[in-house]
């Protein structure tokens, strides 16, 4: 396929910047990660305590450095910041001259603070200024779960000029405050007199868990017919996109405000909307379900490997973002009739996003110990 009729390249032309959901070392030293940047327009790297579980595990590219590492005396969890660290450096240098050439709109890798401390404001903060600080690169991210505790943290890591990519989003009026959380530290950071020009930061919107669990309530309705059971079949599967239509709408509204275009004299960029949890969980609907509809503006979209190899292959990119938004919001307005309570449920996939990054997290430092002691 020649690269001007890649569907992944053509995404660039309707605003949207295409991250992999995705870091494992031979990719990187391997070429891999460079031949992407090249061939399908890459621009960007996230990754989480599971993508590195799986790596380190599924992998013998770590064997010998955490051997090293563990007779050095360094702690599992030390052990896994150095690997972690030294990967994410590594991704960064190659996505450096994205970085440059996009004046700091793209090119960033993402590293999350530990998962443990996701309900912990003050060592959030503290984690994320000594990974920011040993990263020493300009185009990362620190990951920062969208939880209450993680709200003021934004807040003063944007005003510190470190880049934020908030994680584990699920509900609109979680937005809202994370989106004034930023704004409200590029105030702070002007109001100091420093330079807001180059504070990064994504708002990253989980989808495909929002119709995984809203899903099995409509089709039991859908099997029990009547008049809800045909609501509830126009409504099934539609929940996610609805989502996320609605919070670029708020998106615009945000960074449309008078309060933000103040900040733009001073070459303030737009928090973008970044879409997360794009892999297909259902194999009834499309494998590019959370791609095709979500083109526009403003806005990233991480793809896990799978994801990204079936829209190269037949992705058809359009920008769909803006149009049906009032059909989105009536899919949403449905809810109640339903006997579903949105915000019920996105805070539940809240606290459950934070227990499936824990489990990697603590599997994973129970395997270093293990690998430690047979050192």
């Amino acid at each position: 396929m020649g690269m001007d009729k890649n569907p992944l390249m053509r995404l660039e032309e309707f605003g949207q910047s295409v991250w992999l959901d995705y870091i494992r070392r031979d990719l990187i030293t391997g070429g891999g990660l460079n031949r992407m940047i090249i061939e399908d327009g890459l621009k960007g790297m996230t990754s989480n305590p599971a993508i590195f579980e799986k790596a380190i595990l599924e992998s013998r590219d770590y064997d010998v450095d955490i051997k090293n590492l563990s007779l050095n005396g360094m702690s599992p969890k030390a052990v896994f910041e150095e690997l972690s660290l030294h990967d994410v450096r590594l991704a960064a240098d190659e996505f450096r001259p994205v970085y440059d050439r996009t004046l700091g709109k793209d090119g960033y890798v993402s590293l999350e603070v530990n998962p443990h401390l996701a309900h912990d404001t003050k060592n959030t903060v503290e984690e994320a200024r000594r990974l920011w600080g040993a990263l020493d690169r300009p185009n990362v991210f620190i990951k920062v779960p969208a939880t209450d505790e993680g709200l003021p943290a934004i807040k003063q890591l944007t005003a510190e000029g470190i880049n934020v990519n908030i994680t584990l989003l699920f509900g609109l009026p979680r937005y809202r405050q994370i989106a004034r959380a930023y704004i409200d530290g590029l105030e702070e950071r002007l109001g100091k007199g420093l330079e807001i020009r180059n504070v990064a930061s994504v708002a990253s919107f989980f989808l495909s868990r929002i119709d995984t669990l809203v899903d099995p309530d409509l089709d039991k309705l859908i099997a029990l017919g009547g008049s809800k059971g045909a609501l509830a079949r126009l409504v099934n599967g539609q929940v996610a996109i609805a989502s996320a239509k609605t919070a670029y709408m708020i998106f615009r509204e945000m960074f449309g405000s008078e309060q933000f275009i103040k900040l733009t004299a001073f070459g303030a960029p737009v928090q973008r909307v970044l879409w997360a949890s794009t892999g297909t969980k259902n194999p009834l609907y499309s494998d590019v379900k959370y791609v095709e509809p979500l083109i526009g503006p403003d806005t990233v979209n991480t793809l896990p490997m799978e994801t990204m190899q079936a829209y190269r292959d037949h992705g058809n990119p359009k920008p769909r973002l803006e149009q049906d938004t009032k059909q989105a919001q009536w899919v949403l307005e449905q809810l109640p009739e339903l006997g579903i309570n949105i915000d019920q449920v996105t805070k539940r996939l809240e606290v459950e996003g934070v227990e499936k990054f824990n489990k990697p997290y603590d599997k994973l430092m129970a395997t270093i110990t293990e690998m430690s002691r047979r050192a």
